[in-house]
Formats: structure tokens, sequence, C-alpha cells
């Protein structure tokens, strides 16, 4: 496609800016209140840091497998609305949220009950493991209400409603951003809680945030807002059509952040040093990859809208603007991603060895983003919405599992390489991945109405 004619559609970017904008500005925030969190837990020491990095990676491994069924439901969600089919709409969040809550139960008790043999399965650092313990315990709480959380921002994204979970995700990480504060360090009346203290202020904003999801889409009668009568009109049909289509997300997602535990479970088992380098390099580059889950995500809306109507030519038009305009994009993020690394030392209150191995992390991170952010549109944007989801769970975990993983484990265990390039050997999946996706892009098979005849 010419440099001309991928900018010409205005109608295109006005309708995927106005989605992706407050998604990417929702997931701006989430990230500093991260590199807040990383930031304050950084000042009581490298035990801390990697001690909440670990029980952050068992919450993320819980919101991967949420986001899996959610972002299911949201392919029917997104052609049902291209229909304007409200009842097909609301059959889909009753649904996600009976799912949701189910396995939210499930995370909740564990957290709860075996904290300490969780976070021993990521290190074997007994101080590490006595700190993520306490912080897991008091994070599980939180685990119910997001659940309902995730199912309502993902819903209220496909059908174009994005302001309101903009706006409610503000005001948690606000409240969560003041009680870290107020909690970690025991500022005025309360006191120093630490690790728990992050944790507690973690629950707390969830809770908020659950509830304001809940109250303004009912007060604003948005489309997901349904009786309970209409949340739990699914019939057997739907639900076998339902599993068909989100069974493979939620398997790609439970192996692909199983894949994500793994490799910091390398990382843990490298060096204490190595753990907390690694968290660092997340959590800075997540400042810049925001546009990117902004653009998959509402690339997806769109694209799933037209499915929906009927208008397969203008879905492939769509999916192929996306395709090239995120890896020109990604070239962009990188040149800010870069500059952004030389600050590490004036932000985190860790020995030098950490500062230096995520710097080099940070700049290998920003090489890899065009073949990432590729990576993201055809995932999240393209085959999702497409309900191709069979071949987007292999496309999305093969490489991590058959190359990626092997190699960085064999890099740490025998040959005792440096912390950089064991984080290279774990990105390099991204290159195998674009080959695979430009592949099915033009093979057109990504394209199915799921909603037809429902």
């Amino acid at each position: 496609m010419k440099i001309s004619a991928l900018f010409s559609d205005r109608i295109f970017y006005k309708s995927l800016f106005a989605i992706a904008v407050p998604i990417m500005l929702q997931n701006l925030i989430n990230s500093f209140v991260n590199i807040l969190d990383t930031v304050m837990i950084g000042r009581l020491g490298t035990v801390e840091i990697a001690a909440v990095g670990l029980g952050n990676n068992v919450f993320f491994f819980y919101m991967i497998i949420l986001f899996g069924i959610c972002s299911g439901g949201a392919v029917f969600i997104a052609q049902f609305w291209g229909k304007r089919d409200i009842p097909g709409v609301r059959k889909t969040v009753g649904l996600c949220c009976i799912i949701n809550l189910f396995i939210g139960s499930i995370f909740t008790l564990a957290g709860v009950l075996i904290p300490r043999q969780i976070i021993s399965i990521y290190s074997t650092d007994a101080a590490v493991i006595e700190a993520g313990a306490l912080y897991l315990r008091y994070l599980a709480p939180s685990f119910l209400p997001f659940a309902l959380a995730q199912v309502m921002v993902l819903s209220l994204r496909s059908v174009e409603e994005v302001k309101a979970p903009m706006m409610t995700t503000i005001a948690a990480l606000s409240i969560n951003a003041v009680l870290n504060w107020l909690w970690i360090f025991g500022i005025g009346p309360f006191p120093a809680l630490g690790v728990a203290g992050a944790a507690l202020a973690t629950t707390a904003a969830r809770f908020t945030e659950a509830l304001l999801l809940v109250g303004l889409s009912y007060r604003k009668k948005f489309p997901i807002a349904g009786s309970l009568r209409e949340l739990c009109a699914f019939n057997r049909t739907f639900i076998a059509r339902f599993t068909r289509i989100v069974a493979p997300v939620l398997v790609n997602e439970f192996i692909w952040s199983a894949g994500i535990s793994a490799q910091n479970i390398i990382f843990a088992r490298t060096h204490t040093d190595a753990i907390a380098a690694f968290n660092i390099t997340g959590s800075v580059s997540q400042l810049t990859w925001v546009l990117f889950i902004g653009l998959g995500n509402g690339v997806a809306v769109l694209i799933g809208k037209k499915i929906g109507e009927g208008d397969h030519a203008g879905a492939r038009d769509y999916a192929l603007k996306i395709v090239c305009f995120a890896p020109l994009a990604a070239v962009g993020a990188a040149f800010v991603l870069i500059p952004i690394s030389w600050f590490i030392p004036l932000i985190f209150k860790v020995n030098a060895g950490v500062l230096s191995a995520a710097a080099l992390m940070i700049v290998i991170q920003a090489l890899f983003y065009p073949c990432r952010a590729f990576n993201m549109s055809m995932v999240v944007g393209i085959c999702r919405a497409g309900g191709d989801t069979v071949f987007c769970g292999f496309y999305d975990v093969a490489f991590m599992w058959l190359i990626a993983l092997p190699a960085a484990a064999a890099a740490s265990f025998f040959f005792h390489a440096p912390f950089w390039l064991i984080y290279l050997l774990i990105v390099s999946e991204e290159f195998f991945k674009l080959i695979a996706g430009l592949w099915r892009f033009r093979s057109g098979k990504w394209l199915h109405d799921v909603t037809g005849g429902l």
C-alpha cells in the first residue's frame, strides 16, 4: 500500500482514534500508576520490588485468562453491535460475567490460602517468597471486582462506549496512587504496611472501578446494561458457538500467560537482580506500548462492526491499513522509548547492575517494536475480530514455547549468559511471529461472521 493511500481514509482514522485514544489514555494512566507503584516499592529495596513483581505476575496470569474470555466475547459483541442486535450484546455480556466470576473465585481462594506455595514457583529466595506471599494474600480480594470490571470495560469498548471506562480507570488509579503513598510508607496516622499496603491500595481501587462501571452503565443506559433475564437469555446453541470461538482464545491466553510466567521464572532463578531489571523494563516500556494496545483494540471494534454489517471488503481494507500503519508508528515509539532508559537511575533506587541491565533491555525492546506492533494488530485487531481464533492461538504462542523460552532457559541455566542476552532470546519470538502473521493476513482466511444465524 502506498503511503498516500494509507493516510487518505479520514473516516477510518477518525473512527479508529475516537475509540483508540481513550483506550490509550486509560492504559497510559495505568502504566504511570504501575511505574509509581514500582518506584514506591523500589524505595523499600530490591527484595521488595522483586516480590511485588512476582505477585503481580500472578495477577497478570489471572488478568490474561479473563482477557481471553472477554476478548473472545468481544468478537460476538462487536458483530452483534454491527447488526444492532442489542439482545445478542446483552446475553454475551451475561455469559462473560458468569465465567469471569467463577474463575475469579478460584484465584481468590488460592491467593488467600496458598500464597507462599504460589510465589515459591517463581523464586527460591526465602526473603522474596515471604514478601511476595504477603503481597499476594492482601491482593487476592481484588480478583472478583476486577473480573466484573474486565467484562464491563471490554464490552463497553465493543459498542463504542470508551469514555466511561477511561474515566472510571482514572478515578480508580488515582485512589490507588494516593493509598499507595499513605499505606506503603505510613504517612500521617497510617501505619507503614510496605508491600501489604500496596496490595490493599490496589484492592480498594479495583472495588471502586467495578462499582463505578456498573453504576454508570445502568445510569447512562448503555447497550450492555440489561436486566437479569436479558443477561441470562443465552441458550445451548449460543453457548456452543460461544465456546467454539472463546475456547481457543482462552487456551491461547492461558498458554501465553504461562509463557510470561516462565519468563519470570527464568529471570527470577537467574538472579534477583535479573528479575528486578525485567520488571523495571516491563513497567517503563508500557509508557509507549499503550499506543499499540489502543490501536489493536480500536481496530478490532471497527473490523468486527464491519463484519456484522456484512461489509467484508471494508473489513479487509481496515485490516490492511492497520498492519501498515502500526509498524510505522512503532518506529517513532522506539525513538521515544530509548531516551526514557537514560532516566532509569533517577527514578529507581536499585543497585548499578539492575540499572544497567534494565537500560539495555529497554533498548532491545525498542528494536523489536515494529515486529511487536504488527503482531499486536494481527492477534487482537484482526484475527480475533474476524473470529479466526484457532490460528490466532497457535500463532500467538508457538514461537514463544518452541523457540524463545527454550533458548532463554538454556542461556540462563546452562551457559550463565548475561541478562541482556537472555532477554534478547525472550523477545526473538516477535520476528518469527511476524513471518507467520504476514502469511495468514495475505491468505484472507482470518475473516468469519460468527454471529450469522444466532
